[in-house]
């Protein structure tokens, strides 16, 4: 939004929110009667350019922004944050507006013709109009922009963002749009009157970053000559472009590696939608009309996807983060087969990063546990010489839950999958005195088995639901949800959260923390987490390279970190303890 915002800032279809493009249904049913009744495919044709031009986008997006991830041609050496991605993810208003145009220039102008696909001497006049008048008033109306009047009701809106993406060059307010379209249109309105119009018709694109940096250069379209001219080109616009092309690719610290959750977070990735990734994970019904090529994808991703890739690039003071996919899905069963795709993929990601001198790797989710790798162990057994540190993050995912239980309990309820994460919680409740209710033999017993002395007495074999702070795991039955109690919380001790059932209880997020307003290229979020939210296992990875701690964070059996220690250095790095709501309403002293 501009500063001041004039006439004509809003979009006519705003209030419509993610169902914008309704306004083009009478447009879609048309192009089909037309072409079922009259084989008038030009209707439909339009229809075909929009989405094209929607697919083109979105190819260019995701390309731009691999290349930010990996370091590389960057011009611009600063970050994107979240206001960038709110503002931006609006860029398909303005294809939404050119389809309408077209629509009513074939329906109005050429009801009954057919244009050809092409004609070369329509091209050349394109071309020609483009070079004279159109270059010469887009770049005058662009240089009026920058006048305080209209900067500050319009223009200001497009260059709040500094780092420009491929989207960046369309967001802008409706009323300036309304004329790009008029300037613009010049030569096809021209072709049209000397009939020489076709239906191929394309621009290039370029780039705008000067622009936004230097404000006062670089102000013409796709032909600088009129900056030549009117003495406005930047000098460095060469110069710049060549030393992005020749940079190498940073390097990088630390690399946290993890995997698809669902068939939607295929869409949710920083190289997908912005305006999804930027938001929790959530199902979203238009989604399910894309479900066919969703499968299509993760089974190309599943069984042909040779090695990780990079998806995100982060700073965190002089610690370059980058995030790597490792494109395979989360699933409650692996066949062996899988597991040993899965283990050889991470393995050549550990000794491709090891070549690179990357200090720390954390493993998230699918790429840790006791049956696929022994919490990793497996890595650094194999290669007892690693120099790189295998952090599985659990130290400080122990430590967030044990801080999440409110100041003054007595008794928790104990009731998951017992895993590494889950050991130490338990080990550390029960050393503080807080008794431990557990509901299964069979976990009583594992969990007994890591205990000793007057700390057994605290673990407790049960079958009485009345506790009010349950800690939960994977395997929580729904049924055994419907017997909590009233205003009962959940806290997860597992990567995933559990199903959302009671209205009247309350439901902790995943182990995770608040990261530090120092943190940069912050602009999307960790699968179901909130805005600048970091799961605790990803954050443990962070910490233990920004502490430069030496020792591996990994295996079954004695590899859990000092958790207090952990949870201290944490802190003195700026991260956050994340709490709900509920808990300080209702009293509890969340204080840590």
């Amino acid at each position: 939004m501009a500063s001041r915002p004039g006439l004509l800032t809003d979009w006519p279809w705003t209030p419509l929110g993610s169902f914008k493009y309704l306004v083009l249904t009478p447009l879609v049913i048309d192009g089909i009667y037309s072409y079922a009744t009259m084989r008038d495919h030009d209707k439909l044709m339009v229809v075909a350019l929009m989405m094209w031009r929607i697919v083109h986008s979105q190819v260019w997006i995701s390309f731009a922004r691999y290349q930010a991830a990996k370091g590389t041609k960057r011009i611009v050496n600063k970050s994107i944050e979240f206001d960038q991605v709110d503002r931006e993810r609006t860029w398909d208003d303005q294809i939404i507006f050119n389809t309408l145009i077209f629509y009513l220039g074939k329906v109005l102008v050429l009801p009954t013709n057919t244009a050809p696909f092409w004609r070369l001497d329509g091209v050349v006049l394109i071309a020609l109009l483009h070079a004279g008048p159109v270059e010469f008033f887009y770049y005058w109306f662009h240089r009026a922009l920058h006048h305080h009047f209209l900067y500050s009701r319009y223009h200001s809106h497009h260059h709040s963002s500094i780092v420009t993406e491929p989207i960046t060059s369309v967001v802008h307010p409706f009323a300036e749009h309304i004329v790009y379209t008029l300037i613009l249109g010049i030569p096809l309105v021209t072709t049209l009157l000397c009939g020489t119009i076709s239906m191929f018709f394309c621009y290039t694109p370029s780039f705008h970053s000067l622009h936004h940096t230097q404000f006062r250069t670089n102000y013409s379209l796709f032909m600088p000559m009129y900056d030549y001219i009117y003495g406005t080109n930047d000098k460095c616009s060469d110069s710049l472009y060549e030393t992005s092309l020749e940079q190498e690719e940073e390097k990088t610290d630390a690399i946290h590696l993890t995997h698809l959750t669902s068939l939607d977070s295929i869409y949710h990735l920083r190289l997908g939608f912005a305006s999804l990734s930027s938001h929790p994970l959530t199902s979203r019904c238009y989604l399910f009309l894309m479900r066919p090529f969703s499968l299509t994808l993760s089974f190309i991703l599943t069984y042909f996807s040779p090695q990780t890739f990079v998806f995100e690039r982060n700073r965190f003071g002089d610690l370059t983060l980058h995030s790597h996919l490792l494109p395979k899905f989360s699933s409650h069963y692996i066949s062996q087969r899988h597991k040993e795709r899965i283990n050889k993929m991470i393995e050549a990601a550990i000794l491709e990063a090891e070549k690179k001198g990357v200090r720390v790797m954390s493993l998230g989710l699918l790429n840790q546990g006791e049956e696929l790798n022994g919490y990793g162990e497996m890595y650094v057994r194999k290669h007892p010489k690693l120099k790189i540190r295998i952090v599985d993050g659990s130290s400080l995912a122990a430590e967030v839950v044990v801080h999440s239980v409110p100041v003054g309990t007595r008794e928790v309820l104990f009731r998951g999958q017992i895993t590494k994460v889950a050991r130490a919680i338990v080990s550390s409740l029960c050393q503080n005195g807080i008794k431990v209710l557990v509901l299964r033999e069979e976990e009583h017993r594992m969990l007994a088995e890591l205990l000793g002395g007057d700390c057994k007495e605290n673990l407790v074999l049960t079958r009485n639901y009345s506790p009010t702070i349950w800690l939960v795991g994977d395997g929580l039955s729904k049924e055994e949800q419907k017997m909590a109690g009233k205003g009962t919380r959940f806290l997860p001790f597992s990567q995933f959260p559990p199903t959302k059932l009671r209205k009247d209880c309350f439901y902790h997020t995943t182990p995770a923390m608040i990261i530090p307003d120092s943190a940069q290229n912050i602009d999307s979020c960790e699968n179901w987490l909130g805005r600048r939210v970091m799961s605790a296992w990803r954050v443990g990875g962070i910490v233990h390279a920004l502490e430069g701690w030496e020792e591996h964070e990994c295996g079954l059996h004695n590899s859990i970190l000092n958790p207090p220690k952990v949870w201290e250095a944490a802190l003195r790095n700026g991260f956050k303890p994340l709490v709900l709501p509920s808990l300080e309403t209702k009293g509890f002293d969340n204080s840590y």
